[in-house]
């Protein structure tokens, strides 16, 4: 009988292919929303809380259920999904395409960096809460946990390039390294970058160090 592997093993068998490149997997971002418990209360219902629709990749995090629309001054965007679990404040994420269409000045961004970045209101099924700011283009980032960093020499907020093949290859820049323990190795970028690239998501790209 073949041998049944654990996921360490698999893992680390994994790792060794990958020796010589470091090829990642890609997970293309449509937009979305983080919210805090605070917000959460008013766009839901106190005590509500978000419900997972489907996992995605990173650990213990979810496509909600829950969706809100998004209105600006002279756009609106409707049924945006929510992205749990509750985080510490809230941000919204769009291309930008869709801040032409909300008609923000958006700039591309760390998650987090919401320096001078725009507003936006959030209408949920039982209210409505205005951020003040937290509208980004998230910049594209790749998730990388700890063990293949330090074989990598991999160290947080570095930059790397990324080489996309195919029939419409390019080479991406600036692309940020985000180190963490729990992190599940994946590459993530919106949906304009995705099909420039000809890109899908589960397709391998190769970083450059």
């Amino acid at each position: 009988m073949l041998k049944e592997h654990t996921r360490e093993e698999i893992k680390e068998v994994i790792y060794q292919v990958l020796s010589e490149n470091l090829f990642v997997p890609v997970g293309v971002s449509n937009r979305h929303v983080h919210v805090d418990e605070a917000t959460c209360d008013i766009l839901f219902g106190k005590g509500h809380g978000l419900t997972v629709k489907a996992p995605v990749k990173q650990h213990g995090q979810f496509a909600a259920n829950e969706t809100v629309d998004l209105i600006s001054e002279n756009g609106k965007i409707e049924r945006v999904r929510i992205l749990g679990p509750i985080r510490s404040k809230n941000q919204v994420e769009v291309s930008l395409a869709d801040a032409r269409q909300l008609r923000l000045d958006v700039p591309i961004r760390d998650s987090g960096d919401h320096v001078q970045t725009p507003g936006i209101t959030l209408v949920g099924a039982e209210g409505s809460v205005h951020m003040e700011d937290g509208v980004i283009v998230a910049a594209r980032h790749i998730h990388v946990p700890s063990d293949l960093a330090k074989k990598y020499h991999i160290v947080d907020g570095q930059m790397a390039k990324v080489d996309i093949g195919g029939q419409r290859g390019l080479l991406y820049d600036h692309v940020l390294l985000r180190v963490r323990e729990d992190y599940v190795l994946e590459m993530h970028i919106d949906v304009e970058e995705a099909n420039a690239a000809g890109i899908k998501n589960g397709d391998y790209v190769r970083v450059i160090l």
